[in-house]
This record gives structure tokens, C-alpha cells and sequence, in this order.
């Protein structure tokens, strides 16, 4: 689509790439003869948000993704063509088909230079339009919020879309709005959801917003969504930019109910070393973590729910299996313990500093560093004349310290040789 604002109302389809419309359907009966479709209903797209059903009463041979004018109430509209062949019949049950006086509209012509060129003229008066009439409406004061406006091809009607929490009387708004701008005016009262999609943004996934890229229904969403998968029930999360609960809790909380209900009910567990209170769940990894009843904290122990199941059934007979956690043998026959702490490259350990150190190792550190008395007149001698320091002169006394130092560190029984009795 080469005219307009291709954000706001899309871009022309082709066969290999698909089109940014968020309505836009894949028509998988391109390559069947229209047999079902005789009378060619065509599906016109309008401002991304909204398309039709028109009839092709001239016959014409229509392309997706050319711009075609059509009858509108009153006047005529500029749309683009978005399907046909037979698949638009069954995209009509999906979706509301406007009548006039009980039948279809029409598609009149294809669009002309002179009709694209007053459709863009009105487009740019959108937005200007949309700030002027929330200003009518707060002078008023009306619990409302105009959200967008769309403006018809021929520049003679206006549709004002407007999200309120309660029934509004708009009659005097129309009024005002009619003598201010010179058109007719229609008022669309939408939801805070539909409102973002027309908006459009990025989501915390930080991909586009479904409600703008492709959803067309919004169903209800519930907090029971959250609770079954698991997550923190904190309001500023679980809200989308519509300050409602996000879409997408919705697309796998189906999976989740299914995989629960084969998972044993979160009760306590009995063993020789005491018992264990269920804390949380990992359905994905079909995990439970429980910790220790009336006993110092000793972290959270993760349970595969088929050992979660094995020990309620001896629990309900009376029994107690000895640990909670089938700990398996390694190949030199000691346990592993699942629980052990490690690090994620597993070169750490709690009880690295509890090894003595070699008070040794301190010392000559120490004494290294030390200088002997006759090094340090030499260096205050070269410091006062400055001199550089000699570098064979450095490696020669540091050698000779450090055999002084091994000489001092020497038991006694090694600084002297005891000769044998004659």
C-alpha cells in the first residue's frame, strides 16, 4: 500500500511475504476454483482495525491489496482489498456483515487518483480531530475518553472511538462536534483492550502486543489463570499496558489444568525423620518442594511428584519410608545427596574456608616481602643519590633471603650434623 500512513492502516499483501495487517487472513483456496462464491463478496479492509464484506456487483477483477471505493452511509469509502475467492464465505460467519436496508453494500469502482488523493487529506486530519474533541468533551464534562478517529474516504463522516466505565450522554458532544468540524459523526464505544490494540506498543516480552498484531476477540480473563500456573499474584505483573489482566495468561492455563490433575494432593509427608509441609509447585519439571515441620530451617528439598505419590500411599496404610528422597549410590558405592549445594560450574563449597592454612606459607609470604637490614641501608643509599636499583642486584638478594628464611625454618635436629662417637 503505497498511500497513508502504512502503521495505521497497514501494508499491500504479496504471495511470499504476508502482509502487517492484523486482520489479514491466509487465503489457502487461492489455487481453487471459485465455485462458492458466484456472486464474488469481497472482504474490504478499512483502518486495520476494521473490514467488511462488500458484493462486486461491476464484475470487477479484484486483486488483494488494490484500493477500491465503496458505498458508504452516506457517501463512499476507501478500503483495500483484503480477500476473496471462496474463503470469504467462511470469514463472514466469523464476522459481523453490515446491511443497508437488508442487503449488502457495494463495491463501486476501483479507487482513482482523485479519490486517494481526498482520502489522504482526510487521514492527516485524524489525529488533529481526536485532541480537538477530547477538549469538547472535558469542556463538557463527560466521563469519557476518545481514543482515535477515522475518518470515511470521501471526508464527509467521522467515526469517534471512546472507552467509558459507565453510559454516557453524548448528545450535546455530537452537537458541538457536528458544528466544529462539518460532518456527520458516529460514536463506537470500545473496551479498555481493543483501545490498546488501536494504540499499539511493546510488551514486557518485548514483542509487539497481541491486541495489535493479530488478536481480533478478547476473552475474559480471570486471576484463577495465574493461581494454576503458578505465578505471583502481584497486580503491576499480571497487568498489560491496559491495565487489565494480560492475554497471554490465557494461552496455556488449558495445559496446566490438564497436567494437575494427574498431581497428588499437596498434603504433609510422614518419614522417620520427620515430616515435611508442602511450600510450592513446578508443574513443568512435575516437581514439588516441601521443607521441615517445627524444626530449624533446613532449606527446601525438591520431591518428583511420582515419590510424592509412593509415600502418601504408605502414609495411608500407616507407614513411613526412612528419608524422603530416594538417594541413589555412585559407582563408589556412597550416596549422593540430591540436595548438596552447588554452584553452577560446581568449584565452590560451604566449607572451602574450614581447611587450616599453612601458618608456613604466612610466614614466608611475610619474610619475603621483608627486607634484611643490609638491603634496606642499600636501598635508603640509592633512594638518597637516586640511583635505579640494579636488577641482578634485586634477584641476587631475594635469593639470598629466601635461603636465609629456609635456613631459620629448619628443625634443630637439621641445622647441625651430630657426628658419631669415635
Amino acid at each position: 500500500m503505497t498511500t497513508g500512513n502504512p502503521i495505521f492502516r497497514g501494508c499491500a499483501t504479496n504471495e511470499r511475504s504476508g502482509s502487517c495487517a492484523k486482520l489479514d487472513v491466509y487465503n489457502w483456496l487461492k489455487d481453487v476454483e471459485n465455485t462458492f462464491n458466484p456472486e464474488e463478496i469481497v472482504e474490504i479492509r478499512f483502518k486495520n482495525t476494521r473490514k467488511d464484506y462488500f458484493r462486486n456487483v461491476n464484475q470487477l477483477k479484484l486483486e488483494v491489496g488494490e484500493m477500491v471505493a465503496v458505498e458508504g452511509n452516506p457517501g463512499h469509502d476507501i478500503g483495500m482489498v483484503s480477500l476473496t475467492g471462496d474463503l470469504v464465505l467462511r470469514q463472514m460467519k466469523r464476522h459481523k456483515v453490515t446491511l443497508v436496508n437488508g442487503e449488502m453494500r457495494k463495491v463501486y469502482r476501483k479507487a482513482k487518483p482523485v479519490d486517494l488523493e481526498k482520502w489522504e487529506q482526510a487521514m492527516q486530519r485524524e489525529h488533529e480531530t481526536m485532541i480537538r474533541s477530547r477538549q469538547l468533551a472535558a469542556d463538557l464534562k463527560l466521563n469519557m475518553k476518545i481514543g482515535d478517529v477515522e475518518y470515511q474516504g470521501d471526508g464527509t463522516k467521522a467515526i469517534f472511538y471512546y472507552i467509558a466505565d459507565d453510559r454516557v450522554d453524548f448528545r450535546q458532544l455530537i452537537k458541538v462536534l457536528a458544528e466544529t468540524f462539518h460532518i456527520r459523526i458516529e460514536m463506537k464505544q470500545i473496551g479498555a483492550r481493543q483501545e490498546a490494540g488501536r494504540i499499539g506498543g511493546i510488551g514486557p516480552c518485548g514483542r509487539e502486543l497481541c491486541c495489535s498484531a493479530w488478536m481480533t476477540g478478547f476473552s475474559s480473563v480471570s486471576t484463577s489463570a495465574a493461581r494454576y500456573q503458578e505465578l505471583s499474584l502481584n497486580p503491576q505483573k499480571l497487568a498489560g499496558q491496559c491495565s487489565k489482566l494480560k492475554c497471554c495468561m490465557n494461552y496455556e492455563v488449558d495445559n496446566y489444568i490438564d497436567v494437575l490433575k494427574l498431581f497428588p494432593p499437596r498434603e504433609r509427608l510422614a518419614t522417620d525423620e520427620g515430616e515435611y509441609a508442602f511450600v510450592k509447585s513446578d508443574v513443568l519439571k512435575r516437581t514439588y518442594w516441601y521443607a521441615y515441620v517445627g524444626k530449624s530451617p533446613g532449606g527446601l528439598f525438591a520431591v518428583p511428584v511420582d515419590r510424592v505419590k509412593s509415600i502418601l500411599n504408605l502414609n495411608r496404610r500407616g507407614n513411613k519410608p526412612a528419608r524422603l528422597l530416594e538417594v541413589p549410590e555412585n559407582e563408589n558405592g556412597k550416596e549422593n545427596n540430591a540436595n548438596e549445594y552447588a554452584t553452577g560450574v560446581g568449584q565452590d563449597s560451604l566449607t572451602r574456608f574450614d581447611k587450616p592454612r599453612d601458618a608456613n606459607r604466612r610466614n614466608r609470604r611475610f619474610n619475603k616481602r621483608k627486607p634484611n637490614a643490609d638491603q634496606a641501608a642499600q636501598n635508603t643509599r640509592r633512594h638518597e643519590t637516586g640511583q635505579p636499583e640494579n636488577r641482578e642486584n634485586r634477584n641476587r638478594n631475594n635469593r639470598q633471603n629466601d635461603q636465609r628464611n629456609s635456613r631459620d625454618r629448619r628443625p634443630n635436629n637439621q641445622t647441625q650434623r651430630r657426628e658419631p662417637n669415635n
